[in-house]
């Protein structure tokens, strides 16, 4: 393959800290790669890795270099299908939508999706952890505005606080009728999980996304039995990229749900094969951002236009920084709207 490249380090500033159970996000580091032909330069597929801190598994101040041992490879002609990503998912999303832009023109259309067309993405509005009446003012700001699924993030408050907020919610006007999902982000355990996704179901909770830590099979298998709200696993996701290890989750664990962010699992190639076992496995699934700048984002919505899938999806999160690159998408009445 006659091609060069470039990458190029961002460091984008939050506008608001985007505080989890986990931790407190106020500046994230992206990695923009550049793929074009020798012959023509002025046509460049665009990518973006952009691993999360304390999560993705390729995070590392040094991954400019390790991205460029990855494209050098591709330009002594080594098959992209060929190069074995595993531990950098991000640089493989990256790589893989670089690749996808450039065969397509490099213009950033990605996919010609009914998305793509005019026909927009219903989301859920994101509310950060914060002190809860903060956190019940945006959500009802965000019904207002049109959003009809809203998601907390849970589990760094004390939970008679967090219900309680839950409780004042519900009881508004604006909360009466709206589909409301969690995010505990592992912030629960063993002992107190049960207990808690009981308190929090007399609030009509649509599911909770990740309630334990990671690798605990036995317990969210329980949870997923038992618990009456359903489960959405998130990062217990994260390093499964064998088809056999994804299965035995599939078939220990029996997720209700399955929060897909190609970011962290590895590009869109290896989420469509946890899209197809999920059906396999009758599971349902949906599309989350993982704080991808609107480059990434621009990616990730035009893919999950091709998919034919009318659930609320997680890709409200390009309005989160001071310094993002021009916005492909605008957010109206609570869906997602390509603007090109």
């Amino acid at each position: 393959m006659d091609i060069d490249f470039t990458v190029k380090e961002y460091n984008l500033e939050f506008i608001i800290p985007a505080k989890t159970s986990r931790n407190v996000f106020t500046k994230k580091k992206h990695w923009i790669v550049s793929i074009y032909n020798k012959r023509n330069i002025e046509i460049k597929g665009i990518g973006e890795a952009a691993p999360l801190e304390f999560l993705s598994p390729d995070y590392n101040n040094e991954l400019s270099e390790k991205i460029t041992q990855f494209l050098y490879r591709l330009t002594k002609g080594e098959p992209f299908e060929e190069i074995d990503f595993t531990g950098f998912p991000s640089v493989k999303f990256a790589i893989e939508s670089a690749l996808i832009d450039l065969k397509n023109g490099g213009k950033q259309v990605y996919f010609n999706s009914d998305y793509i067309k005019g026909k927009p993405i219903p989301i859920n509005g994101l509310i950060w952890m914060n002190d809860t009446e903060s956190m019940l003012k945006e959500a009802i700001k965000k019904v207002e505005s049109g959003f009809k699924c809203i998601k907390f993030k849970v589990g760094s408050l004390d939970i008679d606080k967090e219900c309680k907020m839950l409780e004042s919610f519900r009881n508004t006007q604006q909360g009466k009728n709206c589909i409301i999902r969690l995010d505990a982000n592992g912030a629960f355990n063993h002992k107190n999980a049960f207990e808690i996704l009981n308190e929090l179901s007399r609030f009509n909770i649509h599911s909770i996304e990740q309630p334990i830590k990671t690798g605990q099979f036995d317990i969210m298998a329980k949870l997923c039995s038992e618990s009456k709200i359903k489960i959405a696993l998130d990062e217990e996701l994260i390093n499964l990229t064998n088809e056999k290890e994804i299965e035995k989750l599939f078939k220990i664990i029996k997720p209700h749900f399955v929060v897909l962010k190609p970011t962290l699992l590895g590009g869109l190639s290896n989420s469509m094969k946890w899209i197809k076992l999920s059906e396999k496995y009758n599971s349902n699934w949906w599309i989350t951002s993982a704080l991808e700048s609107n480059i990434g984002l621009n990616i990730l919505s035009q893919w999950v236009g091709n998919l034919k899938t009318n659930t609320f999806q997680g890709l409200g999160t390009g309005i989160l920084y001071k310094n993002n690159f021009r916005k492909k998408s605008n957010i109206f009445n609570g869906e997602l709207y390509y603007k090109g």
